[in-house]
């Protein structure tokens, strides 16, 4: 965990009543945040917009969230921003998102670069768009040195076919004679998933107010602490971090053990 104190303090500056920075301890901040980001259609029909407004709206709130984790000195930052469920969504809203993600990315770079972010994708991404693929394989390659916070966006993600899909390269494996299947162990499974070689999700953050995991990082988040907010994705700010980020600390985590 890295962050620069001096940033750190004026970032968070003019708190509001509820929370503060001196409200988290910082040598007990989790190293790896997951937000399920929700949201954004019922904020802009509660406005009188179209749905497409609430997901443009949404970027300003991951450009902070990303800001935040770095502010704090995560590890990691993963965000649930499109599962193999929302192809089903109308294909004008479907056309809509693989556009913003493209052209977020792109506008995003600069950020990445000046905060030594390193990007990263969860999910099968050979079924978006050709301009989009294009546009991710961009970021990959252009933050592949950077050594600080890694983001990860899970896209065209789903938690039961991502372990199908490591269950089907395992049985290769043993088919093919390379692996024994008495060898096949959690951390066998761990090492064929999208998050390999990252660390399981400290805390879970869902936007909205629903109480659902949605086909998200089912495996990975077997001992993550959950942390609900009925704030909806557009207005979820650095504080909203803050109150998540308390909330974690006030529990005592077992790991299925007992005090």
């Amino acid at each position: 965990m890295r962050y620069d104190e001096d940033l750190l303090k004026e970032y968070f500056c003019e708190a509001p009543k509820d929370i503060s920075l001196d409200d988290v301890d910082m040598a007990r901040v989790p190293g790896h945040v997951s937000i399920i980001m929700d949201g954004n259609g019922r904020w802009a029909t509660a406005r009188g917009l179209d749905r497409s407004q609430g997901h443009v709206a949404g970027v300003d709130s991951l450009r902070e969230a990303v800001t935040t984790s770095v502010r704090l000195g995560l590890d990691v930052l993963s965000v649930y921003a499109f599962s193999t469920e929302n192809w089903k969504r109308p294909q004008k809203e479907v056309n809509l998102l693989m556009h913003l993600f493209a052209t977020t990315l792109v506008h995003e770079l600069p950020l990445f670069h000046q905060e030594n972010v390193r990007l990263r994708f969860f999910g099968d991404l050979t079924a978006l768009p050709v301009e989009t693929r294009e546009v991710f394989q961009k970021g990959l390659d252009e933050t592949a040195d950077h050594d600080g916070m890694t983001f990860a966006l899970a896209v065209n993600y789903g938690s039961r076919a991502e372990i199908a899909r490591a269950a089907r390269e395992l049985a290769a494996e043993v088919a093919a004679g390379e692996r024994d299947a008495d060898t096949i162990d959690a951390d066998a499974v761990a090492g064929h998933l999208y998050t390999r070689g990252l660390p399981d999700p400290d805390l879970l953050i869902r936007t909205s107010g629903e109480l659902r995991l949605s086909n998200y990082l089912l495996w990975q988040l077997a001992y993550s602490e959950f942390y609900v907010t009925p704030t909806l994705w557009p207005d979820f700010s650095r504080w909203d971090m803050l109150r998540a980020i308390k909330s974690y600390q006030s529990r005592e985590r077992r790991f299925g053990g007992v005090k």
